[in-house]
Formats: C-alpha cells, sequence, structure tokens
C-alpha cells in the first residue's frame, strides 16, 4: 500500500488578545486553558508534528503547554500581521512534512474528529489546500500544502490564510461543517456565553 503522507499542525496562539484585556489563551474553558485545549485536540486528530506558535506571555502559555508532546515556534511580533506567526510555524515543520493543518487557538468549537477530516482529506487529494466551510464562510481549520508555504511566507498581512485560499479557491477542496462551529472567543462577553 503507499504510504499515507504526513500531515503537520501548526496552532496559531500568539494574538494580542486586545479585546479581551488578558491573554486569552490563558482562560480556562472546560478546566483548561484555550491553548491546551487547542494543542491537544491537534494531536488527537493524528497531526504530527503539532507545532504551537507563541506570542504575548509567551513564558506563561508555554507552561501551559507543559508535557505535551508539541514544538514550540515563538512570534516577537504578536501585535503585527496574523501572517508572521504562520510564517512561524510552518518554519519549524520538518521537509517529510506534505503540509499543514492550521487552526486558531481560538477557535473553541473546533474539534479533533474535525481537524483529522481536513487532514484525511489532504492525504486522498493532490488539492494545494483544503478548507473548512461553514454555510457560506470559509474558515479555518484548513491544509496547506507545502507547495503553498513558500507563497504565504511572501505574505505579510493579516488574513494571509484568506488571501490564498481566495487565490486557489478554483483548486480547493472544501468540508463542510455546521455554521454552529464556527466562531472564536475575543471578549469577555464570548468567553461567559461559552462557560454558560
Amino acid at each position: 500500500m503507499p504510504e499515507v503522507p504526513r500531515v503537520g499542525g501548526v496552532v496559531l496562539a500568539a494574538g494580542a488578545s486586545s479585546r479581551m484585556g488578558v491573554n486569552k489563551m490563558l482562560l480556562e474553558l472546560d478546566g483548561e486553558p484555550l491553548v491546551r485545549r487547542a494543542a491537544q485536540r491537534a494531536l488527537a486528530a493524528g497531526l504530527s508534528p503539532v507545532v504551537v506558535v507563541l506570542g504575548r506571555d509567551a513564558p506563561a502559555v508555554r507552561q501551559a503547554l507543559a508535557n505535551l508532546a508539541v514544538a514550540i515556534a515563538e512570534n516577537p511580533d504578536f501585535t503585527g500581521p496574523t501572517s508572521r506567526s504562520l510564517h512561524r510555524g510552518l518554519a519549524c515543520l520538518p521537509r517529510d512534512v506534505a503540509g499543514a493543518v492550521v487552526v486558531l487557538g481560538d477557535m473553541v468549537h473546533v474539534t479533533d474528529r474535525m481537524l483529522a477530516a481536513v487532514a484525511r482529506t489532504a492525504t486522498r487529494t493532490r488539492a494545494p489546500l483544503v478548507s473548512s466551510r461553514y454555510g457560506d464562510i470559509i474558515a479555518p481549520p484548513l491544509f496547506l500544502r507545502r507547495e503553498l508555504f513558500r507563497e504565504m511566507r511572501g505574505r505579510n498581512s493579516d488574513g494571509g490564510g484568506k488571501a490564498i485560499v481566495a487565490r486557489h479557491r478554483d483548486q480547493a477542496i472544501f468540508v463542510d461543517w455546521p455554521e454552529s462551529c464556527l466562531g472564536d472567543m475575543d471578549t469577555p462577553e464570548d468567553l461567559d456565553a461559552l462557560r454558560r
């Protein structure tokens, strides 16, 4: 049987959390910091290796990941464009990785099953990217094949992933999820609603 391509994971957890007021990656949901929940889901999905990109309060966030088999990348310019965090994560992946599933640490409704489905779809096609779709909205998690890494590194703006999806939309494969799975946690009100 042909060998299944290796798929890595990049968890983006480097944001400034300016609307939250504190680092949301350290806030707990279901008894765990958000960053740990996201990393564990990536590991449970079979992504290997999993790289977590840190920014604000990096030492404390690193501690929240203690004893997890993840690689750490740091983005010292975490208040700048989000694409720089993605660049840092992609740069940490070994050359034998066919591509990476990118997930945002604050998309709390994304499950390991969803991540695994995106990765599995990617291994069954040569499409350059596989993206999640929630009704009419295209959002992470998404898979970037290695040949897109260089193109991604050429983009230094917010929403770099969106630009890549837009450019390659005709070649992309989409995995559909309920709209209820979409959403992230940006404000204290978002956190209160989730905890309720």
